[in-house]
């Protein structure tokens, strides 16, 4: 359970990270990283100590880092992905509006 918790709030942190970090953060919510890495990353975790990997002799690293650097991944997929859509469509809307 123990393991559960830090991969937690270590997801969440590189999802804060990750946000800090963007350009155009200004464009979505704080929590939009974060959540997507906090779900990415128990997911991850759910399936790894599902499949077994959590208790075994040599593969005890595997729910504690893999889950992270997953959620980390997607979060800045999320953010690229995000970052460049709204802005386009921000764009395109604005155009619009001022065209009336």
């Amino acid at each position: 359970m123990l393991s559960l918790i830090v991969v937690a709030l270590a997801t969440v942190a590189a999802g804060f990270v990750v946000w800090a970090n963007d350009k155009r953060h200004a464009k979505y919510g704080i929590a939009v990283p974060a959540g997507v890495s906090l779900t990415v990353g128990m997911l991850a975790w759910i399936i790894f100590v599902a499949a077994g990997l959590g208790y075994q002799p040599g593969l005890t690293w595997i729910p504690w880092v893999l889950p992270i650097v997953f959620g980390a991944a997607a979060s800045v997929a999320a953010v690229l992905f995000l970052g460049r859509n709204r802005t386009s469509r921000d764009t395109a809307r604005l155009t619009a509006i001022l065209r009336y």
